[in-house]
């Protein structure tokens, strides 16, 4: 269905940089793989803002004074914005300010409205769009797109309904949890999704989430899946592998991550097996904490933040990648290594048995360290049987997840609706 003419598209995205998380990676993949079919991608985005987007037409880089990081992170020097800090009072700087000091995430709502001023000056001096996709903010903003008479669609990789479950899980005390309830726009991204032309998602427990927690419509939502640069991400024969070192990537401060229950399972595993876990090196880092009580600091490897290349050499260098998740709306690091042809042990809760699916791996129940020693014991004691799936598991995560296979299918959705709308 994807034959047809180019389509001029505009993408919105109200966090861009690649570093601050899957949509910013989403955002620039995408936008290269369309460039590359032959589409036309301009692009407004927010802070912190991508990597050079050569592919793209025109790529309008929104303000942002990111007050809630501010706050959060206690940056006093800089506070104000620079070089005239009365711009502080304009009306959106001053919303963003009052609302990040009452505990609200301002950023998606604010977005949305720069970007609709944004992207209509541009229609009043002669520019064009088939269709606006939006990632992930579902800001009221972009109702006005479509009062203007632009189909507008959006990707949602999960819910945040999904992130207040965990922000829960964390909290300890009543004003922890009034914080969490502030916290999270989740009214206004439900109501703005439901009123949209189509939402695209990457798992099928992600379509189900969004359903359920956001009221869509059936019909308007799509399963295209995630993208993979496979090329980058790919087996070197030269890398030999450990017998010994599990990898994991993910945040302990982060309940959704399932890290201790890895680090239960790690107590169960014979001495020699060792972890490296691809999170905050810093000492505030509560899994430090964890593996010390648990005996097992001798044991455990704290990365930091490592660059594409480092992480896709650990990929390589590990005896199994495990992703212990208790909830992934796609699984990124599980497809990764799959990828990069690393034996994987994810836990089936969520999308990860979606993306195991599609290559091979290992599949043990959320939340029990027991049966995951069990399936990580059993697979150091095969080499055989690790070899076989780092043979077959990458040709699946090629044919599903590399990007021109999700940028045909995302086409797809783009042509569908624009019939529609004809």
């Amino acid at each position: 269905m994807s034959a047809g003419r180019p389509l001029r598209i505009g993408f919105v995205a109200y966090r861009g940089n690649m570093q601050c998380g899957g949509q910013g990676i989403y955002l620039w993949f995408l936008a290269r793989e369309l460039a590359r079919q032959g589409h036309a991608v301009d692009v407004w985005v927010g802070p912190p803002h991508p990597d050079p987007m050569p592919f793209a037409g025109h790529v309008e880089r929104l303000p942002n004074q990111q007050f809630w990081a501010k706050w959060f992170l206690r940056e006093r020097r800089g506070f104000l914005p620079s070089p005239n800090p009365l711009a502080v009072f304009s009306p959106l700087n001053f919303y963003e300010l009052a609302a990040s000091r009452l505990g609200f995430l301002p950023e998606p709502f604010a977005f949305s409205l720069r970007a609709f001023g944004s992207v209509a000056s541009a229609l009043g001096r002669g520019r064009r769009y088939d269709l606006i996709h939006d990632v992930q903010c579902l800001g009221y903003g972009l109702l006005g797109l479509r009062a203007l008479g632009l189909p507008v669609v959006t990707t949602v990789h999960h819910p945040l309904s999904v992130d207040r479950e965990a922000s829960f899980g964390r909290d300890r005390t009543g004003s922890d949890r009034i914080g969490t309830m502030q916290f999270y726009p989740i009214g206004m991204q439900a109501f703005v999704a439901r009123r949209l032309e189509a939402v695209l998602t990457s798992s099928g427990a992600s379509l189900e989430r969004i359903r359920r927690d956001f009221g869509v419509d059936r019909a308007r939502l799509h399963m295209v899946g995630n993208g993979l640069d496979t090329g980058l991400y790919r087996p070197d024969p030269a890398v030999e592998r450990s017998t010994t070192e599990l990898l994991c990537v993910g945040r302990a401060s982060d309940p959704n991550k399932g890290v201790r229950t890895l680090l239960a399972a790690l107590a169960r595993l014979p001495a020699e097996v060792r972890l490296t876990l691809v999170d905050d090196a810093g000492p505030g880092n509560p899994v430090r904490r964890w593996a010390r009580e648990a005996g097992l600091a001798d044991r455990l490897t704290l990365t930091g933040r490592v660059a594409t290349e480092e992480l896709v050499d650990l990929y390589r260098r590990a005896a199994i990648v495990v992703v212990p998740s208790r909830y992934e709306g796609f699984g990124l690091p599980a497809a990764e290594a799959m990828a990069c042809g690393a034996p994987v042990v994810c836990s089936d809760a969520g999308a990860l048995a979606e993306v195991v699916a599609a290559g091979e791996g290992v599949l043990v129940p959320r939340d029990d360290p027991e049966a995951l020693a069990k399936a990580l014991d059993t697979l150091l004691a095969q080499p055989e049987a690790r070899a076989r799936l780092a043979a077959t598991a990458r040709q699946g995560i090629v044919d599903t997840y590399s990007w021109p296979r999700v940028a045909t299918r995302t086409v797809d959705v783009y042509r569908s609706v624009l019939e529609a709308k004809a």
